[in-house]
């Protein structure tokens, strides 16, 4: 059984492992998930994901976790917490990833608290970002209702294209 890091009324955050790649690949290689990284992932992009978040566990205790429904036990996406590069530092970034039959449910949202949460009170990050693609609006509301705030705009070079990028960002003092 794995270990929940994170509990909500209707979700349990867990590291992932090879055991999810099922899972995962119906997330990642759906066009319509994918479409803010130009396309859904193939099998070999999905097994790298897949790599870099148990990394991310073994390297900082954090990652982009496994969204699971509580009732069902089935994964519905991910989110979590990843070390990203904004003005040539790393900053603490909230990201989620939901199967596209599970979006406009509020999960995202409910996840990327508990997140905000996580990231404030365990791992005492002073402030967290989301750095969110400039054509994916839903994101960049879950950003906001998690008390984000706009701040820059930037381009990211990804796949071989220049993608603009929106910046959010809260403050631990923001939510007190």
């Amino acid at each position: 059984m794995k270990h929940i890091i994170l509990e909500t009324s209707r979700l349990e955050l867990k590291e992932m492992s090879f055991s999810d790649m099922k899972a995962l690949s119906s997330i990642l290689q759906d066009e319509n998930v994918m479409y803010a990284y130009e396309g859904a992932f193939n099998d070999e992009d999905t097994m790298a994901w897949m790599q870099k978040q148990i990394q991310r566990y073994k390297e900082y205790g954090f990652g982009l976790w496994g969204m699971f429904l509580k009732d069902t036990g089935e994964m519905i996406g991910q989110c979590g917490i990843t070390m990203q590069e904004y003005k040539e530092m790393q900053v603490p970034e909230i990201g989620y990833l939901l199967a596209h039959r599970c979006w406009h449910k509020g999960y995202a949202t409910e996840a990327a608290t508990a997140c905000r949460e996580y990231g404030f009170d365990i791992l005492h990050f002073n402030e967290l970002y989301s750095i969110i693609r400039d054509t994916n609006i839903a994101s960049q509301n879950v950003a906001v209702r998690n008390g984000m705030s706009l701040i820059d705009t930037i381009v990211k070079h990804y796949r071989g294209i220049d993608m603009p990028h929106m910046v959010f960002c809260v403050n631990r003092n923001d939510t007190k």
